[in-house]
């Protein structure tokens, strides 16, 4: 009897620590998504406005930078910002939370 109620009590730690893992790293991972999305927004915009204004004023540009070219370099820009912050964020997130955790326990 007392062998079920202490594993009955690990069983419950085990998943009370379980869930609180699962909480971490949705949080971690929002915190990624949203620093990604607004690191994406300002390379957007800091790629479009340079790309725009040369295919305005500069002949080479215009002739060989149709639209779809144009799209591409913005989205391919504000595509890799997302990524890269992303990334950054959740490992930060994820290093932080472990030397937390290591604290924690020693």
């Amino acid at each position: 009897m007392a062998k079920n109620v202490a594993q009955s009590s690990l069983e419950r730690n085990g998943l009370a620590s379980l869930d609180q893992r699962l909480a971490m790293a949705k949080k971690c991972s929002y915190e990624g998504v949203m620093a990604g999305a607004k690191a994406a927004v300002v390379a957007g915009f800091a790629t479009a406005v340079p790309t725009i204004a040369s295919v305005r004023m500069l002949p080479w540009a215009r002739s060989n930078l149709n639209p779809t070219a144009q799209a591409l370099i913005i989205s391919t820009v504000a595509g890799a910002a997302y990524f890269i912050v992303a990334d950054k964020t959740v490992l930060a997130s994820a290093r932080k939370n472990s030397f937390n955790k290591s604290n924690m326990e020693a």
